[in-house]
């Protein structure tokens, strides 16, 4: 069985295919980048080939850049873009209309809905959801001064974690804006929709530091805090800092 693509669907050359791939109506694959003269991704002379794993669908009008891997299974939706140096996992969806950044890693089983924003040099493990228009961010500094440059970073997403629809998820690392699942013996409150657990320091800080709309850092260094309650119901997810 050979890759099935559309009339209208554009094949850079060079582009690997595995067996069973389906390119819809209007995609793009195996595009090079174009960077602007102040674009922070990392410029490449040549990058390698877009790998295209066994059974593969890349639909309608999505783009796939070069230098980026997709497993086994995996599912670009309509509209749905993978930037360069991406490697995903067997069976991840990305969503209609969803944008997956430059050098970012998807873990096998990852599921991102429709319209959300994967930041550049993002971590999503194995089994994560991402619910609808979930937003992520890496520049703390908002594209001010020089120093953002080594500051750049996007979120890690633990394995099996759920980020609720609308939900902003700030930059950070294991153990420092890390977003990880709640546990099975949190309250019942904490594990309802768009509900996460943020990793943080293990220290407990005075509850006069919390603003309203954070949860008091329990004893084992876990904030369970509902979405819809963070930043002043702005959805924004970050580690708490004493």
């Amino acid at each position: 069985m050979t890759a099935q693509i559309a009339e209208s669907a554009v094949v850079y050359p060079g582009t690997i295919l595995g067996e069973g791939v389906v390119i819809g109506d209007n995609a793009v694959v195996g595009k090079p980048p174009t960077l602007g003269a102040r674009s922070t991704a990392a410029a490449a002379e040549a990058l390698p080939p877009l790998v295209v794993g066994d059974g593969t669908a890349i639909l309608a009008c999505a783009v796939v850049f070069a230098g980026s891997r997709l497993g086994k299974g995996v599912i670009v939706g309509d509209q749905a873009c993978v930037r360069e140096r991406c490697d995903l996992g067997d069976q991840v969806v990305v969503g209609r209309g969803s944008l997956v950044e430059n050098d970012t890693t998807i873990g096998a089983g990852t599921t991102i809905q429709a319209n959300a924003y994967v930041t550049a040099y993002s971590t999503l493990e194995e089994d994560v959801f991402i619910a609808p228009c979930v937003v992520t961010t890496n520049d703390n500094f908002m594209g001010r001064t020089e120093e953002r440059h080594g500051h750049r970073k996007g979120p890690t997403i633990r394995r099996g974690a759920r980020v609720g629809g609308g939900a902003t998820a700030a930059r950070g690392s294991a153990g420092a804006g890390a977003i990880s699942p709640a546990r099975s013996s949190d309250p019942p409150s904490t594990r309802r929709s768009g509900a996460i657990a943020t990793a943080t320091s293990n220290r407990t800080p005075p509850p006069e530091s919390h603003t309203q709309g954070s949860a008091t850092l329990p004893s084992d260094g876990w904030s369970r805090r509902p979405a819809q309650n963070t930043a002043a119901s702005a959805g924004v997810i970050q580690a708490l800092t004493p």
